[in-house]
């Protein structure tokens, strides 16, 4: 191996495999090895690599807080939770008039909307895909729109069925939707908030679990654009009769989605004056905790002076494989490790556990050997996954165990079944092959790490193949290295990186007749925006 820790000779430690020595120096010195620890047998813990090396910040609290920022842009969408069409309110998804007649929809029709969200406007806090754990229910406290000003044009979309009002007599799977209607906002009226009952339909049946108070903001709007159909009368952006329950996460982009109602611009007559503006708050707060890791390399002063076969310093050996056994702690750490502090001992948070408490987590059944997985259903995991208002993949590592690394080669390695068949321009097609939708791109080496480039319609995905992974019930890891961050302790003149501690106990200062060295470090992960970050289990 090349002398990585240039560190001259040492006489003490005698050679390494390679021939070269490594000088340790004195006893009872300190030496810092910060980055250079990294570069010991890299494929074995590619994340520590990688954190190490695009990802490191150093921190000089053991408690470090962090900031993090969501656009808002994105974030002007609501559902309809209630409506007026005159002197009463309805809270069903049949658009009606005030005599409860059928209402077909018109243009300059004037309609008062109760609109709620389901994310916190504070921070733009949302649900994750697939992770019921955190899920934000529309309508709940910190929810209540705040976007809305007059002039802006609200699409709502419309369903020709009941179904596609996401009524309440069924698990909600689905949401269809047929047309929409434009509404420009003529007034947003003072807060109000108001008590219904609502079903919880995130274990995918229907339960009544009584009255809470939901919290909406009132619109009223003239409809500019009408829906056409007579028979489309439904609003596909409702929450169904009850409509504060929360629908499984899971089902974020083919229900949830599609019962949004987004602001689609805003419109004014000539001569007019400046617009209203509204205030948002796109920060939120976090924190992490720091880890100390310790290993100590100790042998009796009599067995470092006997010379063995093969490797005839048997205290170098050990010197060089600790070092490599600290590096794995560290890696199996940050991707396993839980948050917490017990008993004055604190242990920093790892990759899986932020993930599932907090991020994406998708299906990973048929990922494998099993390899029931369809290429089909993995596309459209990461069409939600990498939803360019929340992530992308350029900035994505994606970590995954042996068998799925070998899974992911067959899938994109079957070229013939992922192209499409170029025109041969007399009305047939020609048996070329043309472009591959799912394909196996280059292999190349970022900072020692092997990297498989698999290119989707969605990006390129950097897959990586990590052994830790192998025999866990996690089947892909998707970490965006733009929002976490390895976090050395360094402060008043201390680095707490990586460093060997030589001599720590020694006859000389002992009186014990053995060497002890030590290896530490007190470094902590910082993880950011869970919507960026993904597990598939």
């Amino acid at each position: 191996m090349a002398d990585v820790f240039s560190l001259g000779t040492y006489s003490d430690v005698a050679s390494w495999s390679d021939g070269t020595s490594k000088d340790t120096g004195d006893l009872r010195r300190k030496y810092n090895f910060g980055d250079r620890v990294s570069e010991l047998n890299i494929a074995q813990d590619p994340f520590f690599r990688f954190v190490s090396k695009v990802a490191k910040k150093p921190t000089d609290d053991p408690e470090f807080k962090f900031t993090e920022r969501r656009p808002s842009y994105h974030k002007r969408y609501a559902y309809v939770i209630g409506y007026n069409t005159g002197s009463n309110i309805f809270t069903e998804a049949e658009l009606k008039t005030t005599g409860n007649a059928s209402l077909t929809t018109s243009t300059g029709q004037q309609v008062k909307l109760l609109m709620a969200t389901d994310y916190k406007s504070s921070g733009n806090l949302g649900s994750s895909i697939g992770n019921s754990a955190n899920d934000v229910l529309v309508g709940q406290s910190g929810t209540q729109p705040g976007f809305f000003i007059e002039d802006q044009i609200l699409k709502v979309n419309l369903s020709n069925t009941d179904a596609g009002g996401m009524t309440t007599g069924a698990a909600v799977t689905s949401n269809d939707v047929d047309d929409y209607i434009l509404v420009r906002i003529d007034t947003v009226h003072a807060n109000e908030s108001g008590s219904a009952s609502f079903h919880d339909l995130s274990d995918g049946a229907v339960e009544d679990d009584g009255a809470r108070t939901a919290y909406w903001t009132p619109v009223t709007g003239t409809i500019v654009k009408a829906t056409s159909a007579t028979t489309i009368k439904y609003l596909a952006s409702y929450c169904g009769d009850d409509p504060l329950g929360t629908v499984y996460s899971a089902s974020i982009a083919n229900v949830l989605e599609k019962a949004r109602s987004y602001v689609v611009g805003n419109a004014h007559g000539q001569g007019t004056g400046y617009p209203e503006t509204w205030k948002d708050q796109p920060f939120s707060t976090g924190f992490g905790l720091t880890q100390i890791w310790k290993t100590a390399m100790a042998m009796d002063n009599t067995t470092r002076a006997t010379v063995l076969k093969y490797d005839s310093n048997e205290f170098a050996r050990i010197w060089r494989e600790k070092l490599i056994e600290h590096k794995w702690d560290i890696e199996t750490s940050l991707l396993f490790g839980s948050q917490a502090s017990i008993d004055d001992v604190q242990y920093t948070q790892g990759a899986v556990d932020f993930i599932l408490n907090y991020g994406n987590v998708f299906s990973g059944t048929g990922m494998g050997s099993s390899g029931t997985k369809s290429q089909d259903d993995f596309l459209d995991d990461m069409s939600q996954f990498l939803d360019p208002r929340h992530n992308n993949a350029n900035a994505t590592l994606f970590m995954v165990p042996t068998d799925v690394y070998n899974w992911l080669h067959k899938l994109s390695g079957y070229f013939s079944a992922n192209v499409s068949k170029v025109a041969d321009g007399s009305g047939g097609s020609s048996t070329a092959l043309g472009r591959a939708n799912f394909s196996l791109g280059n292999k190349k080496s970022v900072f020692g790490v092997d990297i498989t480039q698999i290119y989707t319609p969605y990006g390129v995905m950097n897959v990586s193949r990590n052994v830790h992974l192998d025999g866990t019930q996690i089947k892909m890891i998707g970490c965006n290295m733009k929002y976490c961050k390895y976090r050395p302790l360094v402060g008043n003149g201390l680095n707490r990186d990586t460093a060997v501690y030589v001599g720590v106990q020694t006859l000389e200062n002992s009186g014990v007749d053995r060497r002890v060295d030590l290896i530490q470090t007190e470094a902590g992960m910082e993880w950011q925006m869970p919507e960026a970050h993904a597990v598939w289990k």
